[in-house]
């Protein structure tokens, strides 16, 4: 039963999208009349569909705006028996973006994620494209900044797949690198907007350069960020995380199925797993496809490909 006649619309999404997906997503046959709704199919898919539809009207009627992202969100959760954790990670703002709309945590994988990072001063976050570990790196990096816990942030990752080969290319340096720090720029523009991030990096409060121009730095009070870490080598890994200072934190991301390295040279993401993991203040936290936070098809085609190897 629909709880709030106002909240139908909402519950139901445009054109009730929200319920089209839900149907698609547990494989029921989902209808309303009036404030009720009927659930039909298999008996498990059809406590799925409930236990989600229950959740999601207790999120709105705590004050929160729903989405199609909210509704996979509760459907993964459900499938894998954490769904009472749900309504746990609408609690917290981490922080509000530009425009005022509060960034919030999507499921248990960013969770620990979070938490890790909140922990320990290196944190490697590994697993699919998709699962928000650059953007989450980057709303974590802000928070710490405007907390005054860091005094700069750099954000990095290695340019032209592994080799950083960037003479070749056309432009000055910030030219040549761009393309490949696009997803931390689109980070950056989308919590701090477009016009603050360029005054911050015109200051040097935030920097971004390849992972070559991090060497013979020591890097304290900052926020570092090593994105697409799987195409570093292990002198290049090793190189990045001695560079490591006082009231610093570290984050590595990176996807060891997309790596680019040459044939035969190790990737310094694999191997700094291999042997820093139990170290403390080092934490690992893998994310699978059910973390993926896309489009819902995203998940399926990562895990299509994942079967296929």
């Amino acid at each position: 039963m629909i709880r709030n006649e106002q909240d139908i619309s909402q519950l139901l999404g445009t054109h009730d999208k929200h319920l089209k997906f839900l149907e698609e997503q547990t494989e029921t046959a989902v209808t309303t009349r009036g404030d009720i709704i009927h659930i039909s199919g298999e008996e498990a898919a059809v406590n799925i569909a409930k236990s989600v539809l229950e959740v999601i009207q207790e999120l709105m009627s705590r004050g929160n705006l729903v989405s199609t992202a909210d509704f996979a969100a509760a459907i993964q959760m459900a499938r894998k028996g954490t769904l009472d954790y749900f309504l746990d990670m609408y609690e917290e703002t981490l922080i509000k973006d530009f425009s005022g709309k509060p960034i919030k945590i999507k499921n248990l994988g960013q969770r620990h994620y979070i938490n890790a990072i909140r922990r320990s001063d290196v944190v490697f976050g590994i697993g699919p494209a998709g699962t928000g570990k650059t953007f989450l790196a980057v709303v974590m990096a802000i928070s710490a900044m405007k907390k005054g816990e860091v005094q700069k942030i750099i954000l990095t990752r290695p340019a032209v797949e592994a080799g950083e080969s960037l003479g070749f290319l056309p432009g000055d340096l910030q030219e040549k690198v761009n393309p490949y720090l696009r997803p931390v720029y689109d980070a950056l523009y989308s919590i701090l907007g477009v016009e603050h991030t360029n005054r911050l990096m015109e200051r040097g409060v935030i920097e971004i350069a390849p992972l070559a121009y991090m060497r013979g730095r020591t890097l304290e009070e900052s926020f570092v960020i090593l994105d697409e870490a799987q195409n570093t080598s292990i002198s290049q890994m090793k190189m990045f995380l001695t560079r490591l200072g006082f009231r610093s934190k570290m984050v590595i991301n990176g996807d060891k199925t997309q790596i680019d390295l040459p044939r035969g040279v190790v990737s310094g993401l694999v191997h700094a797993e291999m042997i820093l993991k139990g170290l403390k203040k080092i934490e690992f936290v893998e994310f699978d496809t059910s973390d993926v936070v896309r489009h819902p098809v995203v998940a399926d085609i990562i895990k299509a490909y994942e079967e296929n190897n």
